[in-house]
This record gives structure tokens, sequence and C-alpha cells, in this order.
């Protein structure tokens, strides 16, 4: 044992501390008592993921109960393990969004897949910072965006990093075209880049999902450059449209560099023209990024692969595996076929933290440097769970419930169609003669069958704006849903109308 020198007139403070192996400390648990309590969390979890379809949809939660979880409350000595089921049993569970139920139709969230499941819990256990140092979870990470990345029909070369969803993964992408197109233009720092930035104009479709312009934000573009393209009547980019504001931003001395494009639009699920699309970003030396949060991986339903062609040559691509694989959430990805233009724009150096070159830590894809080692295994336990004949076989699932709507939609007299997908999304509304003839009542009519079929929990679905008219919409990411679940759906919008209608 090495002895520490003494100091001239300083003392060597005498200093008890308890033995570290001693298992005492207000953390420490008895290693039966933890295991136990384990069983028992572990029962609690595949008792309430069997039961979900007898539960309600949804259910609010009271104000009180918001009131009392907001304001906090620690008590003053530590409580046993038992106590936390206890309160996620009771404070918890019993109010959820309804993303779990297979009778949820509102928002692209999807329920927890069993591989999922157990990989979060052993993941939290092993506690990886994916984010430096070395450890089997990062290495596993490049992996998992591999074959992300090959599910899409990206380039082989194609790396990236997994995030906390979309909204991060569009805001990498869009920091990345960033960087990469002021090094082009030998604007990365002082007065050039101050004065390049300043010009800088990016582009997305009128459907795109708000954290474009979050991440436009946030990288400092205001929103007067960021250009909203028009639609077709399919809700699809107007290349032409956008070929036009390009050349005139062009010739006003401004600097377009990326354009976003949707693979599968929230509102309708409609897939933007790849191909022509980076045809104008090719010509006028630009970035095209691909949101395809939702259906970024489209292209493994034989059905949709057509819509895709044209993959291979993005920038970058956003997917989401907790929407349509079922990745428990919090496993966002972005997908960039150069990987090396995400460490351009994010890798940092200190003295403290120094990684290996050859085997780049994942921090210097992300402005994250501590991150979780939970979206490396669940993704890769989701991936195994199904493997690709699952995952083409898991989306194709969830293209026919969409048919199956839209047929019933189509059949019922008392029902019109607004738009179907491609993606699987169904827009629909009540029919005019049904539902008051002035479409500020329709409208109003609709908010109010979507808000009474909420509250009576049997089942869930959404309002959008299509065409300027507030309508229903049902969109499906859930593996336990049915044709049955559907058929509930349409119950509970047909009981709902009649009860308004006549109130």
């Amino acid at each position: 044992m090495l002895t520490p020198p003494e100091s001239p007139g300083l003392p060597l403070l005498s200093v008890s501390l308890p033995d570290p192996g001693d298992g005492t400390g207000p953390l420490a648990v008895d290693p039966k008592k933890f295991r136990d309590e384990l069983v028992v969390a572990a029962d609690w979890v595949a008792d309430y993921l069997s039961r979900i379809r007898q539960r309600p949809v949804a259910q609010p939660v009271p104000l009180e109960h918001r009131r009392a979880l907001a304001e906090g409350g620690m008590p003053q000595e530590g409580q046993d393990l038992g106590a936390l089921l206890e309160f996620v049993g009771q404070a918890v569970a019993p109010y959820p969004t309804g993303n779990g139920h297979p009778a949820f139709f509102a928002w692209i969230n999807s329920p927890p897949s069993p591989a999922g499941v157990i990989a979060e819990l052993l993941a939290t256990a092993v506690n990886a910072t994916c984010g430096m140092g070395e450890h089997a979870l990062m290495d596993l990470e490049r992996g998992v965006v591999r074959d992300l990345a090959a599910l899409a029909g990206m380039a082989p070369a194609t790396g990236g990093v997994l995030t906390s969803g979309g909204s991060m993964a569009n805001l990498l992408c869009l920091g990345a075209a960033r960087t990469w197109f002021l090094r082009g233009h030998e604007a990365t720092d002082g007065p050039a880049y101050d004065q390049a930035h300043a010009r800088l104009t990016a582009y997305h479709s009128d459907q795109a999902h708000m954290s474009v312009a979050k991440a436009a934000a946030t990288i400092g573009l205001p929103p007067w450059r960021l250009r909203a393209v028009p639609t077709t009547a399919e809700r699809r980019m107007d290349v032409e449209a956008l070929k036009a504001m390009i050349d005139a931003d062009l010739a006003s001395g401004l600097l377009p560099f990326c354009v976003v494009s949707n693979l599968g639009s929230t509102a309708s699920g409609a897939v933007d023209p790849i191909e022509a699309i980076t045809q104008v970003c090719r010509s006028r030396g630009m970035w095209h990024h691909a949101d395809g949060a939702w259906g970024g991986l489209g292209a493994m339903v034989p059905e949709l692969a057509p819509l895709y062609r044209g993959v291979a040559d993005l920038d970058s691509l956003t997917v989401d595996p907790h929407k349509t694989l079922s990745v428990p959430v919090g496993c966002g990805a972005a997908l960039v076929t150069d990987p090396d233009r995400l460490r351009e724009a994010f890798t940092y150096r200190a003295s403290y933290l120094d990684g290996d070159q050859d085997w780049p830590w994942m921090s210097d894809y992300t402005i994250e440097l501590t991150r979780p080692g939970t979206r490396a295994l669940t993704l890769w336990a989701t991936l195994h769970q199904l493997g690709r004949a699952g995952v083409s076989s898991l989306l194709q699932h969830y293209q026919d419930l969409a048919r199956y709507l839209s047929r019933r939609v189509q059949a019922h007299p008392a029902l019109e169609l607004c738009s179907d997908g491609p993606l699987p999304v169904v827009c629909f509304r009540l029919a005019a003669g049904t539902a008051l003839d002035r479409p500020e009542a329709r409208a109003d009519l609709h908010t109010a069958v979507a808000a009474r079929v909420q509250a009576r929990g049997h089942a869930y679905l959404a309002t959008v704006c299509h065409d300027g008219e507030t309508v229903l919409r049902a969109c499906f990411c859930n593996y336990l849903t049915t044709a049955d679940d559907v058929d509930t759906l349409l119950e509970e919008v047909r009981a709902a109308a009649q009860h308004l209608s006549t109130a």
C-alpha cells in the first residue's frame, strides 16, 4: 500500500469509511429480496400485457391525481422495494395513453415487442454508457444500424446512430447536411461561416412532420428560410414547385442546402417521389434527407416497393424502430450513406475523452455523450425475434388491416372515404346527408365523435385536417390488432355519431 507523504503543518486526517464489500449503504438490497422482487415484477409485466384487451383503451388522469403526481413529495426515510410495484399498479398503470391496446388507431405508437421487453431489463442491468469507452453494446449498435439500413434498401456503406426517436434523428441529419454543405463552400468558421449561414435555405413538403421545423430552428435556420413545398392531389411533394422555389432562392442570393422528403406522412401516409427529388438535389449541389420515421422500411412490402426506388441514393434517412417494429419507446435511427459526415458535424475532443479512431465512439455521431445501451439491445432482440421475413409479414399485416377498413368504410352508407395511404392510414368522414350539410358543422361533429369514442374506452381514433376539413383518421401499427378491432372501431364511430346527432 502506498503511504502518502507528510506535508509540513498539515496533519493527516483519519477518516473511517465503511467496508465497500459489506453490502451496506442506502441502495444495497439483500440478493434474495432483490431476486424475489424481480420475479414479482416479471409476473406483473406478463399479466399486464396479457390482459391489455380487457382494459379500456385509454383512461384520462383525474385532475387531482395529476396535481398530486406533479407536486412531487419525497419521503424522509427510504421505502421497501415492494412499494414501487404498488405505486405503479395504483398511480401509473391505470392511466394508459392507449398505444398498447389493439383498438388504438390514433397515433403512430406501438406496443412493445416481447423480446424488447426482456431486452430492456437486461440492458438496464448491464447499464452501459454507449457513447464513450469500449463496450460490446456499442459494436452491437453498429450492427443493428447496418441491419436497419439494409431493410430500408440503403447503400451498403450506410452507417449512423440510434436516437431517442425521429425528432432527434431529423435534427442530426439536418446538422450533418449543414456541415457538409458549409465545408463544400469553405465556410465552417469565422466571417465566411456567418455570411454563408445567414443565407442557408431548406425545403420540405407541406405535409412534413413538425419535427423538421424544430430541427431547422435548432440548427439556427429561421422560419422564413424553411420552405414548405406544395403537394399534389396525392399529397406527394410537387417536384416542379420544388425546382421553382430553389431556383428563385438561388437567383436572390440564398444558399439552398437540403431537401427533406416524406416516406410516409403522418396525416395520410403519402410517400414523396424519391428519385425525382434526388435528381433535383444532385443538379443543385444539395443534400437529400428523407423522413421515414414511420414508413422508412416500406420497401420490405412488395406492394409499396415501387415507391421506394432510389432509397439507396439518399444522403440520409430517419427510421423509428419504435413505430412499425414495436421496439420499446425510445429507439429511432439516423442513417447516413456516408457516416463520416455525421462525425464531421458532431465529433469534439477533450483531454479526458480520447476515442479510438479505428473504432470511433458512438458519441462522435451525435450530440449525446451519455447514451443508453437499451436502444441497441432492444432493437437487436426485436429484429432477431422477427427475422427479415417477420419484418415483411408485420408490415404487410398493417397494410391488410388498412385495406379492410377502407373497404368497410366504402361499403358503409353513413361514411365516406377521404384517403387511404399508400401507408396504412385511412381518413374518412361521416356522409354529408348524415352529418349536417354545413362543412363547419360536420367538422365539429367529427371532433365530437372522436372525443366520444375516446371517452367510451372501447376504441380510440384521432382527427386530421383533410383538404381544409376536419375528418376522422385511423392508422395501423399494433401487431395485436385484428379485423375484429376494426369492426369495433366502426361500431363505436356509428354509435357516437348517432348519439350526438340526436342529443
